[in-house]
């Protein structure tokens, strides 16, 4: 089944027919992505989507030829040839694995999963996963890595894994960003250690506008039962309260940090779409 979705998909700047979407411009060659999230016609965000895959193209030896208009008018070409207006767009760059020359560019929008309002009114249930990626600073495609990790999420209910790397200490979600609460301060993985998140950027900033304390330092595993709440953070997520990690228990939804970011970050997504 093709994770394009919907009538229409942008090939190489032209409007395709989604049935025709061939699945294997992500198998091979260097394969960098972007996932947006719509929001009444409007790509959230956009210019920090836009730093972190021209950062990952740096990390990579590759050059993405688009101007950053030229990207947003694929989108918006996307949105209004399918009608869609709020959903999850992902940005697809496939280049030779040789020449680093870019072979393919498309815009299509995939399958998402919003939480609903009981998630974030009671949190939602995560589980540990032993895992690493390749080059973490890049969003680069990883078919088997990602097949893993949801065969494990699915067998085990839960709504996310906490990735831990070879020393048992957290790094990320498998396809999102994780903090934690401990007193008055805020914990997350060093960044070197991540994909530098846009929600995790923009969580970071607001949290430093209003003098809540951040830390990046490793946090070991076995420390988690220490924390006293933690949260997700990512694109179809924004900021969602963990309530269980494996076995252990956490009130994050009712922590007074957790429910203060929750409304800045969803204040802050007002304004980016307001100047949008």
């Amino acid at each position: 089944m093709s994770e394009c979705i919907n009538d229409y998909y942008i090939y190489n700047g032209d409007i395709k027919e989604s049935k025709n979407f061939d699945k294997e411009i992500l198998r091979t060659g260097k394969v960098l992505y972007e996932v947006i999230r719509i929001i009444d016609g409007k790509p959230l965000f956009f210019n920090k989507h836009m730093d972190r895959l021209r950062n990952s193209a740096k990390i990579t030896g590759v050059t993405i030829k688009f101007s950053n208009q030229d990207i947003k008018e694929m989108i918006e070409k996307l949105i209004n040839s399918n009608g869609i207006y709020s959903s999850n767009v992902k940005l697809i760059f496939n280049f030779d694995s040789i020449s680093r020359k870019l072979n393919i560019s498309a815009v299509y929008f995939v399958e998402h999963s919003y939480p609903s309002k009981e998630n974030y009114e009671y949190g939602v249930n995560t589980i540990f996963y032993h895992g690493e990626r390749e080059t973490p600073n890049a969003k680069i495609l990883n078919i088997n890595f990602r097949q893993l990790v949801n065969k494990e999420i699915r067998a085990k209910n839960a709504f996310e894994a906490i990735l831990l790397d070879r020393n048992g200490d957290i790094t990320e979600g498998s396809k999102s960003n994780i903090f934690m609460i401990k007193e008055d301060n805020v914990i997350t993985a060093p960044v070197q250690s991540v994909l530098p998140g846009t929600t995790r950027q923009t969580i970071i900033e607001l949290c430093r506008k209003a003098n809540i304390n951040v830390v990046e330092k490793k946090v070991n595993y076995t420390e988690i039962e220490s924390m006293d709440a933690l949260f997700i953070s990512g694109t179809s997520p924004k900021v969602l309260p963990i309530a269980k990690v494996e076995k252990s228990e956490f009130g994050s939804s009712k922590n007074r940090i957790v429910l203060q970011i929750m409304k800045l970050y969803d204040k802050e997504v007002y304004n980016d779409l307001a100047k949008a």
